[in-house]
């Protein structure tokens, strides 16, 4: 008895259970219509708007030194000829010294200059006749005695340069009247004469001693030495003029010194 009953009841449950079920399931299941809802996205924000700086405040911007990265150099509103002459040579040479070739040939001519001037000033400074080192014949007559560092105390000055004039021989008058003024300036204590000394040292000393007569030496000390070293036939009114020079200061240096008159 107990059987048939528990089969019913069984049977009722399960019949009310299957009434149920849909209801279920339509309140677990989204509908489509809730589906495009939940899926829909919020529309796009608005894209903010530019904002432009005023152009005062860029072209005050620009004129700050701290915004300002590329250094401009300001060239003269008129440039001389010079300058313009040395613009076009750099304009020409700066592709040939921006390879390497062009800045290998470049510090073999400039080391090779200051090498050349350098041994050009110290040969001047030894007073080396460059004429005779690089082999060129002497063009004057030649001297009748040996020129070299002569004892200007020993020498008889008038009859030496008479000798010297009546012989045609005027480059030895001009020495020997240059080395009667070193005499001269010895004699009254203006320089100090030694036979290795240069005359620029002469020079130097006598702008300390008598800075008056530095002028008219110098003067006759380049006289000399274009005649002398240059080794040129001088013309008969050039030796005159140079006579007359070395007179003429010779004289005033003897007369303030009261030395005897000057041959």
């Amino acid at each position: 008895m107990r059987r048939p009953l528990l089969l019913v009841f069984f049977a009722l449950a399960l019949v009310t259970a299957r009434a149920q079920s849909p209801s279920r399931l339509r309140q677990l299941t989204p509908s489509r219509t809730d589906t495009s809802q939940a899926q829909a996205l919020p529309p796009p924000a608005a894209m903010p708007a530019l904002r432009h700086p005023a152009v005062s405040r860029l072209r005050e911007l620009r004129g700050q030194r701290d915004f300002q990265y590329v250094e401009v150099r300001e060239e003269p509103a008129q440039a001389s000829f010079w300058q313009r002459l040395l613009r076009w040579l750099w304009n020409l040479l700066r592709p040939a010294l921006g390879s390497k070739g062009g800045q290998v040939g470049w510090n073999i001519l400039f080391y090779g200059l200051m090498a050349a001037t350098l041994v050009f000033a110290v040969l001047k400074f030894l007073q080396v006749d460059l004429t005779k080192a690089f082999g060129r014949a002497a063009r004057a007559q030649p001297l009748a005695y040996e020129a070299g560092p002569e004892n200007i105390h020993e020498l008889n000055f008038a009859d030496a340069i008479a000798q010297a004039e009546a012989t045609g021989n005027l480059r030895l008058a001009v020495r020997l009247g240059y080395l009667q003024l070193l005499k001269l300036l010895t004699d009254r204590d203006l320089i100090a004469w030694q036979p290795n000394k240069t005359n620029q040292t002469y020079l130097h000393e006598l702008v300390a001693s008598q800075p008056s007569a530095r002028a008219a030496f110098a003067e006759r000390t380049r006289q000399f030495e274009y005649i002398w070293y240059g080794e040129l036939p001088v013309p008969t009114t050039l030796y005159e003029q140079v006579r007359a020079g070395q007179r003429q200061l010779g004289q005033q240096l003897g007369a303030a010194g009261r030395q005897p008159h000057f041959a």
